[in-house]
């Protein structure tokens, strides 16, 4: 009888697969795929957006951030199911297959680089053309939210954007493992749905969604400088997206069983 998943020790071996096959691509095709991906996840903080910050009455707060979490997993299932490249979900990937000898660290290097170069660019294009040049969120409830979001970020000590990161890419690390334990499109949607949501709905941090959030907000006027966005947020929450996805999920499930591939 077929069954339709893989199980931990093959979801490991494809996951191997997966990432020589990463560690290996041109950089040309990973600043353009990379492009894809920032683009896909700020399609998923916009439509988050426009659905969860449009419920105001009050005694709706717990509605309302459900909506959002809940529409924002688009964005990781139009990366996995469509095909792009995402620095985070990488993280996840391409260790293990260094781990096992199958990639090399230098093309796990060159794609983090690549790749996380091309999220900013797609991620900044959708927030200043799609989101901004449009005037989607020009007025309140969705002016006042975006500016919040972007000035909240940039507002958290060190310690707390790194640790939420942490948590954040272990859960996006597990929506791509359990993606590739699907064997079919419903469920890898499903698998992917349940661990963004999660992240999304308890607060954590994704630097490719705030490549996204926080440079809406300041086009629109937050009171945020460049310089917090990067030194603030995106790195403490870089670094934390690294450890969650790479050492949490890469390394650990190498541990238990990828050591022997």
């Amino acid at each position: 009888m077929t069954v339709g998943f893989k199980k931990p020790g093959e979801i490991v071996d494809s996951a191997c697969t997966i990432g020589k096959a990463k560690a290996e691509e041109s950089i040309i095709r990973l600043l353009v795929l990379g492009f894809l991906a920032g683009a896909y996840i700020a399609f998923g903080g916009t439509v988050a957006i426009a659905t969860g910050k449009g419920i105001t009455a009050e005694g709706f707060g717990g509605l309302a951030k459900l909506i959002f979490a809940g529409t924002f997993p688009v964005g990781l299932m139009l990366v996995v199911i469509a095909g792009s490249e995402l620095f985070t979900g990488n993280c996840g990937v391409i260790t293990p297959s260094c781990l096992t000898g199958r990639a090399k660290w230098v093309g796990l290097l060159k794609n983090w680089v690549f790749v996380y170069i091309g999220n900013f660019i797609g991620s900044l294009f959708v927030a200043y053309c799609l989101g901004y040049l449009s005037n989607l969120f020009g007025k309140d409830p969705y002016l006042s939210a975006v500016q919040g979001i972007a000035s909240a970020k940039v507002s958290m000590s060190f310690g707390a954007a790194f640790w939420r990161a942490v948590g954040c890419n272990w859960l996006v690390c597990l929506a791509v493992w359990l993606a590739v334990s699907a064997n079919d499109i419903a469920g890898k949607v499903w698998g992917i749905w349940f661990p963004i949501m999660a992240f999304v709905a308890i607060g954590f941090e994704h630097s490719v969604a705030n490549m996204f959030f926080v440079p809406l907000g300041m086009f629109y006027g937050a009171p945020v400088t460049w310089g917090q966005f990067l030194v603030n947020n995106l790195l403490p929450v870089t670094l934390g997206n690294i450890v969650g996805g790479g050492f949490f999920v890469g390394t650990i499930y190498w541990w238990l069983y990828g050591r022997e591939a």
